[in-house]
């Protein structure tokens, strides 16, 4: 005869799970359906104050990607820069030609930021006398050398021995291949390795109506005891995603390794500054301007955590047709006021993380496409049968879970600061 706990799991080479041989039960469900349970839960935890915890919120809503490993490493790849900056005036070379334009030797900033067949407008620098900017094109280039291009002026006939100044921007333009290329230079594209660890979060409840919970997880309802342990459990993790310090140790005493998560405000790739005494519109439209375009350009509408201290001068700006403020809207389950521009929208969020980490006066603007979590033990909740083993005469509840979050295009997140 069958045992009721021996359901058998058969999956079929479709991928589709079916259940033989016993009933659905719990177990049965971890076993052929693992995540079910998880998204379960993690819709139950998301009603517990979303406000507080925007970023663990946000997270959850959009939803975990598993990972076999307490350390995880994922890739990030920035597009090509936009523009490329001279390191020192484009300087004449001596008889050099190519054809019959005369050859110049170039030094910029950053040399993979160009190429050979690369055209570059100098939007500064006056072209031919129909008023149009200075185009070069670049016909060589040895990046051993400390001058590392060679170029040609297309519509300057006569540059003279210099042209531009250390700082100038140029602008990258298309690339120009003759009739007989078949190709060009690649763009080295690779994704950029990096890692973060999965912080193991705990919280414990003690309660001995709880004893049948485990079983009865898919209609998980929450106490009030369970609810206020894992608000202060979600409070933690917000704070640890948001501030974290990435480091690794082991217990002298247990010789067991303890896992630090990195917070997602030190993975950001770009930092905007503003005055603190002097907030105004135009501290705004730059703020807009720098989250939406350029290297931080990404999805047209964006979140802004704040501090309390950011919040109020915010408030007290006179918005305009050109920056306004909408009524309140609902993502993810938290409620966000609007602010539009013609540059993007930004969704504002009071969050108290930021007050209690000393951060009031500052926020952080995230794109939440750009935004992943990785679950190593999703969230669950497990029994301690603390009366067999004679420590106290409870039964005891233990949520754990052990994840991280990273941001896998930094360039399309930055840290907002008032000095």
């Amino acid at each position: 005869m069958t045992s009721p706990d021996s359901t058998s799991i058969i999956t079929n080479k479709e991928g589709s799970v079916k259940v033989v041989d016993g009933p659905l039960t719990v177990n049965a469900i971890r076993q052929g359906s693992p995540s079910l349970l998880t998204n379960e839960i993690d819709g139950r935890i998301v009603k517990i104050r979303p406000m507080a915890t925007p970023v663990d919120q946000i997270s959850r809503m959009v939803g975990a990607r598993p990972a076999s490993s307490m350390i995880v490493d994922y890739y990030s790849v920035d597009a090509k820069m936009p523009m490329a900056v001279l390191a020192a005036p484009i300087t004449r070379i001596p008889d050099g030609f190519y054809g019959t334009f005369p050859t110049y030797r170039m030094q910029v900033k950053d040399n993979d930021a160009i190429a050979v067949t690369d055209t570059l407008m100098l939007s500064s620098v006056d072209g031919d006398n129909s008023g149009r900017p200075v185009v070069i094109y670049v016909v060589a280039a040895d990046k051993g050398s400390d001058t590392p291009y060679t170029v040609i002026f297309i519509n300057k006939t006569d540059p003279g021995e210099s042209v531009g100044l250390k700082g100038l921007k140029m602008v990258r333009m298309g690339r120009a291949a003759g009739e007989l290329d078949v190709q060009t230079p690649q763009f080295e594209a690779l994704p950029v390795k990096s890692s973060n660890y999965c912080q193991i979060f705990k919280a414990q409840v003690e309660q001995s109506v709880l004893a049948k919970l485990s079983s009865k997880e898919v209609g998980w309802t929450i106490s009030d005891q369970e609810e206020v342990a894992i608000m202060d459990m979600r409070l933690g993790m917000e704070k640890s995603f948001l501030f974290g310090v990435k480091a690794r140790l082991t217990d002298p005493r247990r010789f067991d390794e303890v896992l630090f998560t990195e917070g997602i405000w030190y993975q950001a790739g770009s930092e905007i500054s503003c005055s603190s005494a002097n907030f105004s519109n135009d501290d705004l439209v730059n703020i807009m301007r720098q989250a939406f375009t350029g290297d931080c350009s990404g999805s047209s509408r964006k979140i802004l955590m704040a501090g309390s201290g950011l919040v109020e001068r915010l408030s007290k700006l006179d918005y305009t047709k050109v920056i306004g403020a909408s009524d309140t809207v609902t993502y993810w389950g938290i409620d966000f006021t609007e602010i539009r521009s013609k540059f993007g929208v930004l969704c504002v969020v009071l969050n108290e993380v930021f007050d209690q980490c000393g951060h009031a006066d500052h926020g952080m603007i995230i794109d939440p496409q750009y935004l992943a979590k990785y679950s190593h033990i999703p969230f669950r909740v497990e029994h301690l049968d603390l009366k067999s083993s004679g420590v106290r005469n409870t039964d005891a509840l233990v949520a754990t879970e052990a994840s991280c979050l990273v941001l896998r295009h930094p360039k399309a997140h930055c840290r907002v600061v008032l000095e």
